[in-house]
């Protein structure tokens, strides 16, 4: 193990994040350049090497999590970088946007703060990366098989890199104009910068992996031609249909889906526009929804110049210590404070939105809540409780459906739905449509980015099996049924 003593003598520490005032200036990353450096070895040595290691199975991608702890508390970045490849194709995403729900299933949180797990995971891939650690891997032979891959977020990308490291000739096709998928227009620039992205893309395509944008399935491609044009085909177009709030006033001026209004802050990033199309600038904004796509909507708006912002949730607040009925080391919903949050703005739980209300040219300019509570198992108003807010802009951050049924994806392929809405598969996740395989939240509906890259992984080696006539040597780290420790 790393440190015998590690967890006994040293306490936990994060990483540190510059100072408010300043990160509202700019659109970097939150975190302070080289924080970690001085402290990541102490923390990896806090490491248990636990004879069970429970952080395995609350990681979807069952990483070696004790592995390149012990390499990174000796300071050994190489093979600790070869370790956390060897189950994750993209470290420097999930080490910055995965909610860790290893750290949740750490045997030292039983009664101690976590291993410092995520943090320990992007300082070894961003330590590889600045020693040219990082390098195209391309196969050693082409199989004569081909691939189209529908959607470039995680789950697509790590679909196509497996798929192209075994030797087959992948295409992946975005509908966007840039790949990335979420990651590129979902996830604000101060969570991740986008340069991440640019350079795993640069070295799958170093690999061979082809890259289509402005192409969507379904419209400017039909799914027969795509059938005719390949061998097989992986769907990991997302879950991309917003659930809405069909409440009076929803027709308003200056009331969209938070997957309207990021994408243009990324844009301005990108150089697309000067200023965004829609901006919180001066405006009192209210973001509907407490998750965190709510939270990335807060802390743009705070960016932007926002009057005010206020996020509305209609759940109560969460505790700050497990509650009983999510023990370890099952992932425990707890009050959560991200940076957009540290910026300002208020939270306000347990209400519910009544209805909108605009001025004489359409715009929203009141938003009309009241308090809810849960009686005999269903959240119920509290009379008496009715009041208005100001709003000038309203963002719906209230979760997703299912995959986008609009540009005929799925009618035209013949796909079949399960109970939830989302593309079934089997344990190989074949959709009933022979060759054509689903992977990420179009087939699991939302989740997180370590299950899409995980799915991803997965479905790659389902394929493989297809074109290699039932063998593969490419793992399969999870099936469609696993749940691991999470929620």
């Amino acid at each position: 193990m790393a440190d015998p003593k590690g967890f006994l003598t040293t306490d936990r520490e994060v990483a540190e994040t510059r100072p408010v005032d300043e990160r509202l200036r700019d659109w970097n990353e939150v975190y302070v350049p080289g924080s970690l450096l001085p402290i990541i070895g102490k923390q990896a040595g806090r490491c248990m090497d636990c004879g069970i290691p429970f952080c395995h199975n609350g990681c979807p991608l069952g990483n070696l999590i004790p592995e390149w702890n012990d390499y990174a508390y000796r300071g050994d970045w190489a093979t600790a970088s070869e370790r956390l490849h060897a189950t994750n194709n993209f470290p420097e995403f999930t080490g910055r946007l995965c909610p860790a729900p290893c750290e949740a299933a750490c045997v030292l949180g039983i009664n101690q703060p976590a291993v410092t797990i995520k943090n320990v995971e992007v300082t070894i891939i961003d330590k590889a990366w600045e020693a040219g650690g990082v390098t195209p891997q391309p196969p050693e032979r082409l199989s004569g098989k081909t691939v189209a891959v529908i959607g470039s977020g995680p789950a697509g990308l790590a679909a196509a890199q497996q798929l192209t490291r075994a030797g087959h000739t992948v295409a992946v096709y975005e509908r966007a104009d840039r790949i990335g998928g979420l990651l590129r227009y979902g996830i604000p620039e101060f969570k991740m910068e986008k340069r991440h992205i640019n350079r795993r893309i640069e070295q799958m395509r170093a690999e061979g992996t082809r890259f289509r944008t402005g192409v969507e399935v379904g419209r400017d491609i039909s799914a027969k031609d795509l059938r005719k044009r390949y061998d097989a085909v992986v769907i990991a177009a997302g879950s991309t249909t917003a659930r809405d709030l069909p409440v009076p006033g929803r027709e308003l001026k200056g009331i969209h889906q938070a997957m309207e209004y990021l994408p243009l802050a990324n844009k301005v990033q990108e150089g697309d526009f000067v200023t965004p199309p829609i901006t919180a600038e001066g405006k009192h904004v209210v973001v509907i929804g407490g998750g965190d796509t709510g939270a990335d909507c807060v802390g743009t708006a705070h960016r932007q110049g926002a009057a005010s912002v206020t996020q509305l949730e209609i759940m109560p607040r969460p505790g700050e210590e497990r509650a009983a009925n999510q023990p370890w080391p099952t992932f425990p919903m707890l009050y959560k404070v991200t940076s957009a949050h540290e910026e300002g703005g208020e939270r306000v739980y347990s209400v519910s939105t009544t209805r909108f209300e605009g001025d004489e040219d359409g715009n929203v300019q009141w938003l009309h809540l009241v308090e809810v509570e849960f009686t005999g198992g269903k959240l119920v108003q509290k009379e008496g409780t009715e009041r208005r807010i100001p709003a000038q802009l309203v963002t719906l951050a209230m979760g997703f459906v299912g995959t986008d049924r609009e540009n005929g994806l799925v009618e035209q392929f013949g796909l079949e739905l399960d109970e939830r809405g989302n593309i079934a598969r089997d344990a190989e996740y074949a959709t009933n449509v022979s060759g054509v395989f689903v992977a990420g939240d179009a087939g699991r509906g939302q989740s997180l980015i370590v299950w899409a890259i995980a799915e991803g992984r997965a479905a790659a080696r389902g394929v493989d099996r297809l074109l290699t006539d039932g063998h593969s040597d490419l793992p399969y780290p999870i099936r469609p049924t696993d749940r691991a420790l999470t929620v």
